[in-house]
């Protein structure tokens, strides 16, 4: 049997296969985008602490937050003791009232 090659398609249906040709480099393009946003995300570094943190006498920590130069540890007896980053002294204290 001989298949002939068919005539070349109509303009709708070639615009449609166009259409989902962009669409397919389009998300192919994303995922690699964002396989590239992870691997930098995992693999950078994370904010720079000290090893150990000296709370004061008879403190225990509850909680940890962190910003731009200073973190913070929220201990049982409602305190906020707040960091230096970069030295890990003591700034200040904040009592939870």
């Amino acid at each position: 049997m001989d298949t002939a090659p068919e005539g070349p398609l109509p303009p709708g249906l070639r615009a449609l296969q166009r259409l989902v040709m962009a669409l397919m480099v389009v998300m192919i393009l994303g995922f690699l985008v964002l396989i590239a946003a992870l691997v930098m995300r995992l693999n950078a570094d994370g904010p720079s602490l000290p090893q150990s943190v000296d709370l004061p006498e008879g403190a225990r920590a509850t909680a940890f937050t962190q910003g731009g130069d200073w973190f913070a540890v929220v201990t049982a007896d409602d305190r906020i003791l707040i960091y230096d980053r970069l030295t890990g002294r003591l700034r200040q204290t904040l009592l939870v009232e």
